[in-house]
C-alpha cells in the first residue's frame, strides 16, 4: 500500500534525523540568525541535508518543502510533495531543552495523508496514516473528550490570554485554565493528537512545515484542527503560510472557536 510505504520511509528517515539531532545536542555548535528572531544552527542545516538526499531519492517524483531548503516552483507541478521541518524548536534544541522535534509530512490535494513527529530526546515517536488512525509509540493515540474550555490543559503562550482586547465585546474574558508552552508546535500538536493535553492555539502565522505532520496526527487521533474561523488547513499553496491554528478534542474545538472567530488577525 502506497500510504504504508511512505509511512515507513518518513518513519525511518525522522530515526536517522534524530541520531544527527542527538550528536549535537547539549554540545558546542555554529549558529546563525535568519533574522525577526530566528536562529538556525549546523544541526539543523546537516539533518535538513540528510532528510533531503534520503527522502527524494526514494521519492524523486516527489515535490520538497522545507524551512532550510531554498522553496522552487517545481513542488506545486508534483502529486505529493515532502513538507519537512529538520528541527521544530529551535530555541529550545539551542538550550538544551527536549521541547523539539523533527517533523515529516506527505501531502496530496492540499492535505497531508502521512506523519510523523519524533522527539528525539524523550524518543516520543507520533505517527499517523489517513484513514488508518493515530499511534504514539506503537500504541492508539486518541484525543481528548474534553468539553468545558475551563480547566483545559493547554498548550499555547500564556500572554495569549491574558491581552487586554478579550474583555472587549464581543470577545470575552478566559477562564482559569493549565497553560503550558513548547517551542515546536508539532510536538503541541502531537501531544493533542496523543490526548496528553486538550487543546493548542497559535494566533500568529505559522509555516506549512510547522502544521502539516501534527495536522494529520490529530485528525486522525479524532480531533479538529482549523484556523480560528474554523477553516480546514490546506497545504503546499504558493505561499505556505497559515494565519492561525486551533486544536482540540471534538467537543472542546468548537467552544475554543467560539471565542476565537471574531478576530481580525494580520496576514503575515
Amino acid at each position: 500500500m502506497r500510504e504504508a510505504d511512505d509511512l515507513a520511509l518518513i518513519t525511518e528517515a525522522a530515526q536517522g534525523a534524530g541520531e544527527i539531532a542527538r550528536c549535537f545536542f547539549g554540545g558546542t555548535f555554529k549558529q546563525w540568525d535568519k533574522g525577526k528572531g530566528e536562529p538556525v544552527t549546523e544541526a539543523d542545516l546537516a539533518i535538513d541535508r540528510y532528510l533531503r538526499e534520503r527522502l527524494t531519492a526514494a521519492r524523486p517524483d516527489y515535490g520538497w518543502l522545507s524551512e532550510e531548503s531554498v522553496d522552487n516552483e517545481e513542488r506545486k507541478a508534483t502529486q505529493r510533495t515532502f513538507i519537512v521541518d529538520p528541527i521544530d524548536g529551535t530555541i529550545a534544541f539551542l538550550k538544551s531543552k527536549p521541547h523539539f522535534t523533527h517533523a515529516l509530512a506527505i501531502v496530496e490535494d492540499g492535505r497531508p495523508v502521512v506523519a510523523v513527529v519524533l522527539n528525539p530526546i524523550t524518543g516520543e515517536c507520533f505517527r499517523a496514516q489517513a484513514g488508518r488512525g493515530a499511534t504514539l509509540d506503537g500504541e492508539p493515540a486518541h484525543a481528548s473528550l474534553r468539553h468545558m474550555v475551563e480547566g483545559c490543559r493547554m498548550l499555547a503562550p500564556k500572554a495569549l490570554f491574558e491581552h487586554p482586547g478579550w474583555s472587549s465585546a464581543p470577545n470575552v474574558p478566559w477562564p482559569p485554565m493549565h497553560v503550558e508552552q513548547r517551542n515546536s508546535i508539532a510536538y503541541r500538536l502531537a501531544l493533542v493528537g496523543a490526548g496528553l493535553f486538550d487543546a493548542a492555539i497559535s494566533l500568529s502565522s505559522k509555516h506549512d512545515w510547522d502544521l502539516a505532520a501534527g495536522d494529520l496526527i490529530v485528525q486522525e487521533s479524532g480531533g479538529r484542527i482549523t484556523d480560528h474561523r474554523g477553516q480546514i488547513l490546506r497545504y503546499n499553496n504558493a505561499v505556505p503560510i497559515q494565519r492561525s491554528m486551533v486544536a482540540a478534542g471534538p467537543s472542546l474545538h468548537p467552544l475554543l472557536i467560539e471565542r476565537t472567530r471574531r478576530l481580525n488577525l494580520t496576514e503575515r
